[in-house]
C-alpha cells in the first residue's frame, strides 16, 4: 500500500478498482456523499449521464457504479477495462450536506483492487470551508491507467463542482408562467439541416389525407408542416401496401441523462411534432398517448393536435439533475406536469414497455396499436426487455424502436433475426442525426415493417 501526498500519482494495474471515501462520523459531522464524473476531451462530461451519484447510481454502460454508504464510508466501483475509449479521466468527488468538509474529521480516500480487495493507495485530505471536493482522479496515460491524489475543494458545493465539468444542474426548477406562450425558437444546429420537404406526390384516393379536429387552432407554419407530413405518411403507407389503415399510436420518449443535449437543442420537440403527423393520419381521433421514461416510466397527458404547441412547452422535458432532491420537495410544477426528478436518469426500457402493455390490455381498441419508441441507447436490461417483448407477441401491438445516435441498443438490434415468435412484433432502426433525415425518408423507415406485421398478425389471428 502507498500513502500519497497531494498531487502525487501512481500506476494502476488492476482492471477494476473500488474507491472508498472515508471519515469519522459523529455528532455534528455533516453527511458525506461520494460521486464520480466521466470526462472526455477538454475535461468535460459528454452528457449529464456521465455523472454517477446517489440519484444516478449506475452509469449507462455500467462501468462506474455507486455502491452505497456505510457508517463512515461511501464507495464507488470503476471498471477501467469497460470504460469507453473517449473517457480520458474519472474525477472522484465528494459533497458535504449540512456543513463543510472542515467539520469532517479523518477525511481520506482509499483505492482498492476490486478483484482481490488489496489496498493500492491511500490519500489523507485536509479541508476548510469547502462543501465539495475532488479527492482524486483516474486518468489514462500511454494506454494505461494512473491514479492522482487531487484534494481540490469547492465552496459552491456539488452543484458548482458539477457545473464546472459541464453538467447541467436544475436543482430547483424555475416556476414557469401559467399563461400559454409560443414554443421557443429552435436554434440552428451546427450542421446544416436537410431542406424542408416539398409537397409529396398525390396519394391514391384510398390513402387520402385525413383531417383532424383541432388543426385549425395551430399556428399557420405548424399547420402547413402538419399537412405536408400527413400527406407523406399516407404516401409511405401506400408504398408498403397499407393505404387506408388506421391504428392507435403511442409515443415513448427516452428522458435519461444522456438525452439532455437532444432535448436542449430541440431535437426531441421536433420528433414529437413529426410523430404527431403519424398519429393524425393513422388515428381517427388524432389523439396520441405518450410516456416518458428513464429509471422509472411516467405517463404524459394525451397529445391532441390542437394542443401541440402547448404540449411541447409543458411536457417535452428531460430529467432534472436533482443533486439534493431526496431532501427537497418538488416546486414549480404546473398542473399535469411530471416531476422529472422522479423519472430519474438511467435506462430501464423494460419498465415502460410493461406499463404500455398494461395500458393497451386495460384499454382495448378496435384498431391495432403502433408504439413509436425513441431512445439514444445505453440499453443494458437485455434479458428483461426481451422477456417483455416476447410476451407481447400475442398482443395487438407493433413496437417500432428508433435509435438516436450510435450508442449500444442491445437486444433491440437483434429482434429481426430472433427466432421463436409467431410474428415479428418489433422493428428497429438507428439514425446518426434524425434532424438531417427528411420527412420522406423518416416515414418510409418508420412505417416499413408495420404493414407486414399487420398482415402476419391477421393471418395468425392476433388481429381481426
Amino acid at each position: 500500500m502507498t500513502t500519497l501526498s497531494k498531487g502525487a500519482n501512481l500506476p494502476v494495474a488492476a482492471s477494476s478498482v473500488r474507491v472508498v471515501l472515508g471519515w469519522w462520523p459523529g455528532p455534528g459531522v455533516p453527511d458525506v456523499d461520494a460521486s464520480a464524473l466521466l470526462l472526455a476531451g477538454g475535461g468535460r462530461v459528454r452528457s449529464d449521464g456521465d455523472f454517477v451519484f446517489y440519484n444516478q447510481p449506475v452509469h449507462a454502460r455500467g462501468a462506474v457504479r455507486h455502491l452505497g454508504k456505510r457508517s463512515g464510508t461511501d464507495t464507488l466501483e470503476v471498471n477501467l477495462a469497460a470504460l469507453e475509449p473517449d473517457v480520458e479521466r474519472v474525477a472522484l468527488c465528494a459533497s458535504a450536506d449540512g456543513g463543510t468538509f472542515g467539520q469532517v474529521p479523518g477525511l481520506h480516500v482509499r483505492l482498492l483492487d476490486a478483484g482481490s480487495g488489496a489496498e493500492i493507495a491511500r490519500f489523507d485530505m485536509e479541508a476548510g470551508p469547502e462543501t465539495a471536493f475532488v479527492s482524486g482522479e483516474l486518468y489514462r496515460r500511454a494506454g494505461a491507467w494512473k491514479f492522482r491524489a487531487v484534494g481540490q475543494g469547492y465552496a459552491s458545493g456539488l452543484a458548482g463542482l458539477a457545473t464546472d465539468f459541464g453538467i447541467t444542474v436544475d436543482d430547483e426548477p424555475p416556476v414557469q408562467a401559467a399563461a400559454p406562450v409560443a414554443p421557443p425558437v429552435r436554434p440552428a444546429p451546427a450542421r446544416v439541416r436537410a431542406p424542408a420537404p416539398v409537397p409529396a406526390p398525390a396519394a391514391p384516393a384510398s390513402s387520402a389525407v385525413r383531417m383532424t379536429n383541432g388543426e385549425e387552432r395551430l399556428p399557420a407554419d405548424m399547420r402547413g408542416r402538419l399537412s405536408l407530413r400527413k400527406q407523406q405518411v399516407a404516401v409511405s403507407l401506400s408504398k408498403n401496401g397499407a393505404a387506408g389503415e388506421t391504428a392507435r399510436v403511442i409515443l415513448v420518449l427516452d428522458a435519461s441523462g444522456s438525452m439532455a443535449a437532444l432535448y436542449s437543442r430541440g431535437t426531441v420537440a421536433s420528433v414529437v411534432e413529426r410523430m404527431a403527423a403519424v398519429s393524425a393520419q393513422l388515428d381517427d381521433d388524432g389523439e396520441m398517448q405518450a410516456w416518458t421514461f428513464a429509471t422509472n416510466p411516467a405517463r404524459l397527458p394525451d397529445l391532441t393536435i390542437g394542443d401541440l404547441p402547448e404540449w411541447l412547452r409543458l411536457h417535452v422535458r428531460v430529467g432534472q439533475m436533482s443533486l439534493f432532491g431526496r431532501k427537497k420537495p418538488p416546486r414549480g410544477l404546473l398542473p399535469g406536469q411530471i416531476d422529472m426528478r422522479e423519472v430519474g436518469f438511467q435506462n430501464e426500457e423494460q419498465k415502460v414497455i410493461a406499463q404500455v402493455r398494461a395500458y393497451v390490455s386495460a384499454n382495448p381498441a378496435p384498431d391495432p396499436t403502433l408504439v413509436l419508441f425513441f431512445s439514444d441507447g445505453g440499453v443494458h436490461r437485455n434479458a428483461e426487455i426481451e422477456r417483455e417483448l416476447r410476451a407481447a407477441v400475442e398482443e395487438p401491438v407493433f413496437w417500432q424502436f428508433v435509435g438516436l445516435g450510435r450508442a449500444g441498443f442491445g437486444v433491440l438490434e437483434r429482434f429481426d433475426t430472433m427466432p421463436g415468435r409467431r410474428v415479428d412484433n418489433v422493428g428497429f432502426f438507428a439514425v446518426d442525426d434524425i434532424d438531417r433525415l427528411s420527412d420522406a425518408e423518416l416515414y418510409d423507415r418508420l412505417l416499413s415493417e408495420f404493414p407486414s406485421w399487420l398482415r402476419a398478425a391477421r393471418q395468425a389471428g392476433i388481429l381481426r
